[in-house]
């Protein structure tokens, strides 16, 4: 019979934390959605997905939102029985044992600086594309990526509450654009009337619709990182629900409006062609046409202001997890120091930016190139181990609910984290089925991008099972709830 792990010890009485009680549902939001970048979303993968899945590709973003829902209902509900800030593996510890949560442990880490790391690269060239559409000059990518890590380690650096500000504002911004857009095709009638036939059957059952269902499920990556602000957050176990559900719904909804109208704009019959023709300029035409080119050359100035919003929420997410893992022996304690000014983890962010630094200084000594290489190459695992997480997560809350007494309903226990973990799996196979089109990489180069999320999970399992020979205080301690919290109901201990 096992027994309860025992209690972590406690901080030093003079060392600073950090700051409590701080995040409203507006501000975990504002950080989750603009994790998904969605100005840069739009403008840079929703061409390919018209372009791949025809008219129907609204319909894609969808079926993508409401599988994430129905994930959320199973996330949200462990999130009142579960106290501690390390998110995905803390939850993941709790429903399938701790060697499963020391896997997720690294894949988040894996997956978090991926889709970090490499938007770098997407930085470097959206600030070439700017510059060359609104002055005709050709800028270096490489002083502008490496300068990006800087940027946003002071941007971290600060009071969380400053990010969420700083965040706000470049949301709003990047929205706008998008919803200036949409008002004037909306305004114009489009180029032939306003219809609905992307949201008809015989245009959503077409062989291109798994190809739109990756672009869509990637499009929402970093939705769920509300979980590891609970330490932040005003009232956790109503803020992290609200703010996981209000962030996947307005995804979901506003993709695929924006999506549509743009469908809108250039016709039903020809939008495909116009895609297949300029992908890359399929949103700055049509805003040229129906709102003006100063908007266009707006566009451009935001693509790359949403890029950094991005970067920021990413590297906010990291350094949290970073301090988890400090805090549970797993990273050097240096980690974990707090700023005692800004109660900011800077230690881990100035870590954090030195990887980034090095990787992107790295890619550019071989001769890579920033967007298909930098960016791309390294995103893909980024991506593929969240997603990798999801259904981790997923079936940790089945496995959770299963063992603990608890007051939750069937709805929220086991049906639909059961169909999360069909949905979330067959999303996973697609994604992964269509690896080239995150990668635009060849074979070799794919098999490898892939396989680093399994390898980097059994990498933590091993850990885990060393650990527990070699270190069982810390593997005892591992994902443990903090003193002072009170879940709503007591889980059996983890394995």
């Amino acid at each position: 019979m096992s027994v309860p792990p025992p209690p972590p010890p406690p901080p030093h009485p003079a060392a600073p934390g950090l700051r409590t009680g701080t995040l409203t549902t507006a501000d975990i939001s504002f950080f989750v959605v603009s994790a998904a970048a969605p100005l840069t979303v739009m403008a840079g993968v929703a061409p390919i997905a018209i372009m791949l899945g025809g008219i129907g590709a609204p319909a894609g973003y969808l079926l993508a939102g409401i599988t994430l829902t129905v994930f959320a209902v199973g996330f949200t509900t462990m999130s009142r029985h579960v106290g501690h800030g390390g998110g995905f593996y803390a939850y993941i510890t709790r429903g399938l044992g701790r060697p499963a949560g020391m896997g997720a442990a690294l894949l988040a880490m894996l997956g978090y600086n991926g889709m970090e790391i490499g938007v770098y690269g997407l930085l470097g060239s959206a600030s070439q594309d700017t510059a060359l559409a609104l002055f005709g000059v050709e800028i270096p990518w490489l002083p502008v990526s490496l300068a990006g890590p800087v940027l946003i380690w002071y941007l971290g650096y600060r009071s969380i509450d400053f990010g969420a500000k700083v965040l706000g504002v470049l949301l709003v911004a990047e929205t706008g654009i998008l919803l200036l857009l949409a008002g004037g095709v909306l305004l114009g009638g489009g180029a032939s009337g306003l219809t609905l036939d992307s949201f008809a059957p015989a245009n959503v059952a077409v062989p291109g619709m798994a190809a739109v269902l990756a672009c869509a499920f990637a499009a929402f990556t970093g939705f769920e990182s509300t979980a590891i602000y609970r330490r932040e957050a005003r009232d956790p176990r109503r803020t992290i629900p609200r703010a996981t559900f209000i962030a996947v719904a307005f995804l979901g909804l506003f993709y695929a409006f924006i999506v549509w109208t743009v469908i809108q704009a250039y016709g039903s019959d020809k939008v495909v062609q116009a895609a297949t023709d300029d992908a890359g300029g399929l949103f700055f035409a049509a805003i040229t046409t129906y709102v003006g080119g100063w908007a266009a050359d707006l566009m451009h100035v935001l693509i790359v202001s949403s890029v950094i919003a991005s970067l920021l929420a990413f590297h906010n997410a990291i350094n949290r997890y970073t301090l988890s893992l400090t805090e549970e022996g797993l990273l050097p304690p240096v980690l974990g120091r707090i700023h005692p000014r800004h109660r900011s983890p800077y230690l881990a962010g100035a870590a954090q930016t030195a990887v980034g630094a090095v990787v992107v200084a790295g890619f550019a000594l071989a001769g890579a190139d920033p967007y298909t290489q930098l960016l791309l190459w390294v995103n893909t695992p980024g991506m593929n181990g969240l997603m990798a997480l999801q259904l981790l997560a997923a079936a940790a809350v089945l496995g959770y609910f299963r063992r603990a007494g608890h007051q939750e309903g069937v709805w929220r226990t086991v049906v639909a984290p059961v169909a999360a973990i069909a949905l979330l799996g067959a999303a996973l196979a697609l994604v992964t089925a269509n690896v080239e089109l995150f990668s635009g990489a060849g074979t070799g180069t794919n098999i490898v991008l892939v396989s680093l999320v399994p390898a980097v999970f059994v990498l933590g399992v091993a850990l885990a099972l060393r650990l527990r020979r070699t270190r069982p205080e810390v593997y005892a301690r591992f994902a443990a709830e903090p003193e002072g919290e009170t879940p709503a109901a007591r889980e059996p201990a983890t394995r």
